[in-house]
C-alpha cells in the first residue's frame, strides 16, 4: 500500500480541474502537497482553500512547456519541501483541431506538456525515490492513448507516450528490483471544462465522467498500489478489439461514436 497520509504528494496541473481536486482530496486524506501549474491566480486559490483547512500546500509557478523553467521549480521543490513521495503527472493541453488545423507551435507545446514535462520531474524526483526505496509516480494519460479519434491526432499521439512512458518506466523499475510503483491513469472524457462540448452515443456504455468521482478512483489507486486504471470500464475492451483488422476496429469505434465525439467540441476557456 502507498500511504498518503503523512506523503509529500506533487501535483501538475492543480490549478484547476482535475489537479485542483487531487490537491484537496489528497490533503483531506493526510497528505502535504506541493501544486504545479502555470496559472498563478488559480494556484494561489487552491493553496488558500487547503491552508483554510489546516492543510499544508505550497504553490508554484511553472509553464511546464518550459524545460529549463520545470526543472529549475523541481529544484527549488526539493530545497525547500524535501523529497516527493507521490509525483502525480496530471498537466495536460488539448487543441481539439484537426492536424491541418494545427499550428506547429501547438503541436510542440502538447508534446511538451503532456508527454516531456513528465521527463523531467520523473529525473529530478526519482533519484530520491530510489535512494529511500520507496516512492510512486503517477501518470494521468487518457482513453485517447488507448485508440485514436479525429481532432485528436496531436493529444492522442501525446498520450500514447504517456502510456507508453509509463509501462517502460515500470518494466525499468522492475529490472533494477527497485520498490517504487507506478500507476497509469486512462480515463475518458471528465466533465471538467477541458473537453467542454465533447459528445458520447452510448452514455450507459460511455459516459461523461464526474470529477469527483474520477479523483477518488485515482487517489484510491494510488492507496492499493494499482499498475493501471482505466475508466469507464467499458474502455479496457479496446486491446481486445485491436485484434480485429484495421477496417473492423475502425468500424467499431464509428458505431460507438467516439470518432465524432468531438465534433462539438469548445474547450475551456480561459
Amino acid at each position: 500500500m502507498t500511504a498518503l497520509r503523512g506523503a509529500h504528494v506533487l501535483i501538475t496541473g492543480a490549478a484547476s480541474g482535475l489537479g485542483r481536486l487531487m490537491a484537496l482530496e489528497a490533503t483531506r486524506r493526510g497528505a502535504r502537497v506541493s501544486l504545479v501549474d502555470r496559472e498563478a491566480k488559480g494556484l494561489g486559490e487552491v493553496c488558500e482553500a487547503i491552508r483554510g483547512r489546516q492543510g499544508d500546500a505550497e504553490g508554484f509557478v511553472v509553464d511546464l512547456s518550459d524545460k529549463a523553467a520545470v526543472q529549475a521549480a523541481c529544484a527549488e521543490i526539493r530545497q525547500h519541501r524535501g523529497a516527493v513521495d507521490i509525483l502525480i503527472n496530471n498537466a495536460g493541453i488539448v487543441s481539439g483541431k484537426t492536424l491541418l488545423e494545427c499550428s506547429d507551435e501547438a503541436i510542440e507545446r502538447t508534446f511538451q506538456v503532456n508527454v516531456l514535462a513528465n521527463f523531467w520531474t520523473v529525473r529530478a524526483f526519482l533519484p530520491d525515490m530510489l535512494a529511500a526505496g520507496k516512492g510512486h509516480i503517477v501518470t494521468v494519460a487518457s482513453a485517447a492513448g488507448l485508440a485514436g479519434t479525429s481532432r485528436l491526432v496531436d493529444y492522442s499521439a501525446s498520450k500514447f507516450a504517456a502510456v507508453g512512458f509509463d509501462e517502460s518506466l515500470r518494466m525499468e523499475l522492475k529490472r533494477l528490483g527497485s520498490p517504487v510503483r507506478t500507476t497509469v491513469v486512462c480515463p475518458f472524457f471528465i466533465d471538467t471544462g477541458m473537453f467542454e462540448g465533447v459528445k458520447t452515443r452510448f452514455a450507459w456504455l460511455l459516459p461523461i465522467l464526474k470529477p469527483d468521482y474520477v479523483v477518488r478512483r485515482i487517489l484510491d489507486a494510488i492507496e492499493g498500489n494499482r499498475s493501471r486504471l482505466i475508466m469507464p470500464r467499458f474502455v479496457m475492451t479496446v486491446p481486445v478489439i485491436r485484434v480485429l483488422p484495421p477496417f473492423l476496429f475502425d468500424a467499431v469505434l464509428s458505431f460507438f461514436g467516439v470518432n465524432r465525439s468531438m465534433d462539438e467540441f469548445v474547450g475551456r476557456h480561459e
